[in-house]
């Protein structure tokens, strides 16, 4: 006579989802930046404001955009990441302010030459990395120092110029619906980027690199071409941002965009990008990018430490920078 099955609870599709949902990085971090938003809104009304939340996410595009390449990079795996791009982005913004130099005459020149200086580093660190086998952590650290070397001697110390009218209305000009021309770049660029990525043999490429190099290179992938093309890639979004933010100031200085080096790492780990590469996408770190900001602003309004100054908040900001990195850096399970 046979035992009698007994039926195993099974849980509905619904719950699944949300399970799904709560382990998702990028539905978390939506949550955090959704949640942060409307606490900085309960403590200052005018963080509520339409103003304010354009200024937000304008403040956000220019991390976003130079976490671009971050993600790049990251995916493709091997330990990569790019500490180089506020270097590369402060240098394109010094370049593009030169030639600018206020004028709108020299502006297609100017965009070429300070891009064409931040590709030209990311075929530096690709070289050191893939050829002489440099890890890209020491790689584009040293290159930090390099590139602002060169600035020195290109400046003289005192970068010179400024930024383009052209520009400056790109950046902070009202264009449809009254929104800052940065907005509707930062959206061109993300929908291009999450095509490239999710829909391109370029993207399936990256993937593979950065799951498993070894499959990837018996597939029939140039694995070295692919992570060479990613972190040339990471400079030129950096230099685009750093153009941007030149767009913002319209003046520049040394070590304009230093402040972007962690948090777009920060930005595209948050968004599920793990460390160990081949995980993740773009759309995440946009939210990371966010949400970032939001938290930057929200310490800003909460006026921290009195005669210290910003102090408290860089340490803060810090301490939340190194929690988001520790947790969501390996997390592998994002592979499963």
């Amino acid at each position: 006579m046979s035992a009698p099955q007994t039926s195993t609870p099974t849980s509905s599709p619904i719950a699944d989802r949300l399970r799904r949902a709560a382990r998702d990085p990028v539905v978390v971090s939506g949550i955090a930046a959704l949640a942060l938003w409307v606490v900085a809104a309960i403590v200052s009304p005018a963080f509520a404001s339409w103003s304010q939340i354009l200024t937000l996410l304008m403040l956000a595009s220019f991390l976003g955009v130079i976490a671009i390449g971050q993600t790049l990079v990251i995916i493709a795996g091997g330990e990569g990441i790019d500490l180089s791009v506020g270097a590369v982005a402060t240098l394109a913004a010094i370049i593009g302010s030169r030639y600018m130099d206020g004028s709108n005459e020299n502006l297609l020149l100017a965009v070429v030459l300070a891009l064409g200086a931040a590709a030209i580093v990311g075929v530096i660190n690709g070289v050191g990395i893939l050829m002489f086998r440099v890890p890209p952590l020491v790689m584009t650290l040293g290159m930090i120092a390099v590139v602002y070397g060169f600035i020195r001697l290109y400046t003289g110390g005192r970068p010179a110029g400024s930024a383009a009218p052209a520009l400056r209305t790109l950046v902070t000009g009202d264009t449809v619906a009254g929104i800052p021309g940065v907005l509707w770049l930062w959206l061109a660029l993300s929908v291009l980027v999450i095509w490239l990525l999710r829909r391109t043999s370029y993207g399936w490429r990256l993937y593979a690199v950065g799951g498993n190099p070894n499959a990837a290179y018996l597939s029939g992938v140039n694995t070295k071409a692919v992570k060479l093309s990613a972190y040339v890639l990471s400079s030129v979004f950096a230099g685009v941002g750093g153009l941007l933010l030149l767009g913002y100031t319209q003046t520049v200085f040394l070590r304009l965009a230093d402040p972007y080096m962690l948090p777009s790492v920060a930005a595209t780990v948050v968004g599920g990008t793990a460390l160990i590469g081949g995980v993740g996408g773009y759309l995440g770190t946009i939210i990371g990018a966010i949400l970032l900001t939001v938290l930057d602003s929200f310490l800003r309004i909460l006026q921290l430490g009195g005669g210290a100054g910003d102090a408290p908040r860089q340490i803060i900001y810090g301490l939340v920078l190194l929690v988001v990195l520790s947790a969501y850096g390996r997390q592998r399970r994002l592979r499963q």
